[in-house]
């Protein structure tokens, strides 16, 4: 905390971003002026500047306040990695001697004053931190979690303890979602570290697998000597936590610490027995939709169990937990259709939620809409994706959403479509011209599925879709 102390002035560069705006929030309730920048308003900017902070849409140096350039050495400027170097108010506080840091930079040292337990893994991170914050919130410990979504719990992604004096107790729990992107996770010391999977991904920022999976086994060494590294067990092979103890956990491998037995499905509930090396939790109810949130459940359970947390806090949390925005998040449930919006931009997430969906809506047409997300990504993995999104009975492929790359010659979302070999798929970009497919042949289930621009189709899609009666199957 003391490292914060002498700071009046907190400037985010892409404050816009779902990791970097929990920081934001968490420099506001510090009682920080807190202003930013981002390339596009979206609805969380403007949550932002509905909670008392600045932002501006503009890359230029006259928008950023002037107390804080003029009280330079009362002033933080936070950045996201993903900036261009060109970004003209970046290079400003760069050349100007102003105290910069990157995003997990600073997230590391917060955590470092408290007892930290971080979600890794290039899937299914944001649910497990979302429900690890909500178990803590039941077991009253009054702890902090950096989210890298909107829990439904909370509405935000961040919490916060309600009683100050926890900000400065060495003791306090702290959730983090340890992201790999640019090594971030990196700057963590946890003392408790989950890892959910290690697959190929972010290939412009690692060379290959194998260095995703060394970074990895860097994060987990960087544990705390008397912590504990929680391990799926399919990637148990790829860990070496070396000094530090590990456990496994999987959805049923009864060779693992924690797994689930006598699982069972009803109105689109899961519910289990959760295994563990303590005894046996019993009628674990699964508030998160989807069977991939049963071995998700598993490494909550040990997290929670490894922090302490009583099993009946445990059972509370993970049954009371809502869900997190774009993550199964269902937006109509009538007789005739069902619309569920998801994140899923990595084949194995997309496998994960179209298999999910079919177990709750089993017999029903499975439509899906899916943005791909980042040339390289969609370069690297085609193959995979075509493999996954084959599933599917009907898609609408749309045109790949850039975020922070320039296009590749020959690169485009027909590598994926070509290597599709059941699956009947269209390629259409336009919203209009999709809502109008889409109610013109009618749909039984509707995904959503990217992590670009494709969540400003959720608001007219459910407004098409939702004037029918509830269904009989699941949510």
């Amino acid at each position: 905390m003391n490292r914060f102390g002498q700071i009046d002035n907190v400037y985010i560069i892409g404050i816009g971003g779902i990791g970097i705006s929990a920081l934001a929030r968490y420099f506001n309730a510090l009682g920080k002026t807190v202003a930013g920048y981002d390339l596009h308003r979206s609805e969380l900017t403007e949550r932002l500047q509905s909670e008392g902070m600045g932002v501006s849409y503009l890359d230029n140096v006259d928008t950023v306040p002037p107390q804080f350039i003029s009280n330079r050495e009362c002033t933080l400027v936070i950045y996201t990695p993903a900036i261009p170097a060109d970004n003209k108010i970046f290079s400003f506080f760069k050349n100007n001697g102003f105290d910069m840091h990157k995003r997990a930079e600073v997230l590391g040292m917060i955590a470092d004053n408290y007892t930290t337990i971080a979600i890794s893994g290039t899937h299914g991170k944001t649910t497990n931190s979302c429900v690890m914050a909500n178990i803590i919130q039941c077991a009253g410990k009054d702890g902090f979690a950096f989210l890298g979504g909107i829990s439904r719990n909370i509405d935000s992604n961040l919490m916060l303890p309600v009683k100050r004096q926890q900000y400065d107790r060495q003791g306090t729990l702290l959730v983090a979602e340890a992201d790999e992107f640019d090594r971030s996770f990196l700057w963590l010391s946890p003392k408790i570290a989950v890892v959910t999977y290690v697959d190929a991904d972010h290939l412009d920022i690692y060379k290959d697998r194998n260095d995703i999976v060394n970074t990895f086994n860097q994060f987990v060494q960087k544990c705390k000597p008397d912590g504990v590294v929680i391990v799926n067990k399919k990637i148990d092979t790829l860990i070496d936590s070396k000094a530090i103890r590990k456990v496994t956990y999987s959805e049923s491998d009864s060779t693992c610490d924690y797994y689930a037995t006598n699982i069972r499905l009803s109105n689109g509930i899961y519910t289990i027995d959760a295994v563990t090396p303590s005894g046996v939790i019993s009628n674990l109810s699964i508030g998160a939709k989807g069977r991939v949130n049963i071995e998700n459940t598993m490494a909550c359970v040990a997290a929670a169990q490894a922090a302490g947390i009583e099993e009946t806090f445990i059972k509370e949390g993970v049954a009371t937990f809502k869900g997190v925005k774009r993550r199964m998040e269902f937006h109509v449930n009538t007789a005739e259709a069902v619309y569920i919006d998801d994140y899923a931009h990595h084949p194995r997430e997309l496998a994960a939620t179209i298999q999910s969906v079919k177990e709750l809506f089993p017999g029903k047409k499975i439509t899906g809409i899916f943005q791909p997300h980042l040339y390289t990504r969609t370069r690297d993995l085609a193959a995979e994706f075509a493999e996954s999104l084959d599933a599917l009975d009907e898609l609408i492929l749309m045109d790949i959403y850039p975020a922070r790359e320039q296009p590749i010659e020959g690169v485009d979302s027909h590598i994926i479509a070509k290597r599709m070999k059941r699956c009947k798929v269209s390629l259409i970009n336009s919203n209009d011209e999709i809502i109008s497919k889409l109610l013109g042949e009618g749909v039984e289930v509707l995904l959503t599925l990217g992590a670009g621009s494709i969540d400003r189709l959720v608001e007219p899609l459910t407004e098409a879709l939702s004037n029918r009666k509830k269904p009989k199957c699941a949510s």
